[in-house]
């Protein structure tokens, strides 16, 4: 990270790991400063304050959605305040060309362009997850087989769509995930997974069923989303420092048709929980219009394998420890 233009990459859920930020907080007084907020913010919310669960865990309670976010969120902004002390840029000195963020990650972008506080962001996320997992675990939600998400790996756009028109039958079924070519993940109920899977087998494509509480960015998050409306009513969004790319559609945000930039934003956010994360049409639309050097906040590496995947002539330099 440099005086030069800076594009910053927000990981989202499925990066977190016990121990996540510990390295940072023990190097930094900035980020332990980060912690120590969001531990007095959200109290014994989350059952424990939310730096021992990053740093000691137990993993069980740590992969749950309503902790696994507001705690990808806290380690990342953690990070980014010490990088930007360890360079004297505390005073937002450092020139952004963008920020995107996968899916959780969008937050942590929106904080970290100036649009949203973190004292905002971190309610909304912490929001978030706990919609989510209790959407996961509705009646509505696990009739049937309940929901789950299924990795197709080496398969196509259209072979994706194709499988989901095959194994939807009457359930739900959609591509939820585009994270790279070849790696586009579905989302639906539990029996139209596995009829994904025996679709996928017949055209060759390999399968994952992923570990997930339910199916996320899918219609089966509707009253998700419509608890995550309420909670962006009560928040702030500003015109960012730099473009914010929308995981919906992989441009920046902008002011709607009838709407600022900020009910535009929300609606956005809104809508991310029910439709399709476009990462990899994002990481393309940065990659073609945006120059600067690429980082990676903590915790993990995953972006940076991730765009070695959609270009591989974009360098991102991940931060997940000091």
């Amino acid at each position: 990270m440099s005086a030069t233009p800076t594009v910053v990459l927000c990981p989202g859920q499925g990066a977190q790991a016990v121990g996540m930020g510990k390295a940072w907080a023990d190097a930094s007084p900035e980020a332990r400063a980060v912690f120590a907020l969001a531990d007095a913010q959200l109290g014994g919310r989350l059952g424990a304050p939310i730096s021992e669960l990053c740093f000691g865990g137990p993993a069980e309670r740590l992969n749950q959605t309503d902790v696994s976010q507001p705690a990808i969120f806290v380690t990342s902004l953690a990070c980014w305040r010490a990088l930007l002390a360890a360079r004297s840029m505390g005073n937002g000195e450092l020139p952004l060309a963008a920020t995107a963020g996968l899916s959780l990650g969008e937050y942590t972008a929106l904080v970290v362009s100036g649009a949203m506080t973190f004292e905002d962001g971190l309610e909304l996320v912490t929001l978030r997850g706990r919609a989510m997992q209790e959407c996961a675990d509705s009646p509505e939600a696990r009739a049937g087989s309940g929901g789950g998400m299924t990795a197709l790996i080496g398969a196509t756009e259209e072979q994706a769509e194709d499988i989901c028109t095959r194994a939807r039958g009457s359930q739900v079924l959609v591509c939820a995930n585009f994270n790279a070519p070849g790696q586009i993940v579905l989302s639906g109920h539990k029996e139209a997974c596995v009829r994904a899977a025996g679709e996928a087998e017949k055209l060759g494509v390999k399968f994952s069923h992923l570990v997930v509480a339910g199916a996320f960015h899918s219609p089966l998050m509707a009253k998700a989303a419509e608890q995550l409306g309420a909670g962006l009513t009560k928040c702030t969004i500003r015109e960012p420092r730099c473009p914010v790319v929308s995981n919906v559609t992989s441009l920046p945000h902008t002011a709607g048709a009838g709407q600022d930039f900020g009910q535009s934003v929300k609606r956005r956010l809104m809508e991310q929980l029910t439709m399709p994360v476009r990462w990899s049409q994002s990481c393309q639309w940065m990659a073609a219009n945006v120059k600067g050097d690429f980082i990676e906040l903590a915790p993990g590496r995953t972006l940076s394998g991730l765009m070695r995947r959609i270009n591989k002539e974009t360098k991102v330099t991940s931060h997940d420890a000091p």
